[in-house]
Order: structure tokens, then sequence, then C-alpha cells
């Protein structure tokens, strides 16, 4: 039992960690067609990321066009947000605190709920943050009080 709830804080890490990543840098965004926008990815709502341009203005682009997001000038997204989730992984074990506040979830029915979800565990296990981020029923779990203290606990 305590495995699948460390599974579903990690996810809750990686929205921590996809808000982090996104946040107010520049970033480029390559499209499954070749083109890339750079811009700043303002917010991400079922399976759509709005993005400001200096050029294009304010995009909406469906992940399903995109192939990868990266820093302006870096090779990839995908070992940076790993590497911050890997940092927020750490943190939370490391943290008696968190841990406490981790252990209080274990008889939270809405958290019970989320735990029997397919979906939400797939998302999890995959790190498919769209999946997770679409999902009402994770997102309403983001919102209770014990994960926001959670979350403000691994926030930078």
């Amino acid at each position: 039992m305590g495995g699948r709830i460390i599974s579903c804080l990690i996810g809750m890490a990686l929205i921590v960690a996809a808000t982090v990543v996104t946040a107010a840098d520049t970033r480029e965004i390559e499209l499954t067609d070749g083109s890339i926008i750079a811009g700043e990815i303002v917010s991400m709502s079922k399976g759509v990321y709005t993005v400001m341009s200096a050029t294009l203005g304010t995009v909406r682009i469906e992940e399903s066009k995109i192939r990868t997001i990266r820093r302006k000038g870096s090779a990839g997204a995908a070992g940076d947000a790993g590497g911050q989730v890997k940092s927020l992984q750490d943190k939370m074990m490391d943290s008696g605190e968190i841990m406490e506040l981790v252990r209080s979830l274990q008889n939270d029915p809405d958290f019970q709920n989320v735990l029997k979800d397919p979906e939400i565990m797939k998302a999890v296990q995959t790190g498919d943050i769209g999946a997770l981020m679409a999902n009402p029923q994770f997102m309403a779990l983001l919102n209770k009080q014990v994960v926001q203290q959670i979350k403000n606990n691994l926030s930078p």
C-alpha cells in the first residue's frame, strides 16, 4: 500500500516539476512537422498548451502536435524534467515532515479512489503529466489541504 501512495505522490511531484519547468522560461517547442516555436508556456489544459511567443503572440498548440519541448538552447526537456522529478522524489523521501503528511493520506477516501483508478496509476507510472492534469479526480486531489502542504514543502 505504501508503494502505491508513494507512486501517486510521485505523480504529484511530476505536476510540481511540470509547473517549475514551464514557468517563466523561454522554451523551444518542436512540432511534429519540424517547425519550432519559441515562447513561454503559460498553461496546459485538456491536452492543449497555451504559449506566449514574442513573434506569434499567444498560440494554442495541441499536445499531439508537439514532438518535444526544451529550454531554449538545451539538448532536451526530458532530462531537465527528469532531474527535477528525481530531486523532488529525494526531497520527499528525506523529509520526515513530508513523509508524515504522506502517511496521513493512507486513510483518505479520495486518495484511495485515486489509487484504485487504473488510468491514473498508468499515467503516474508512465509520467504522463497531460493525462494527470486532464483527470478531474486527480486534479481535485491536488487541491486537498494535505496535498497542498506536501506541494509547498516540495516547492523550491
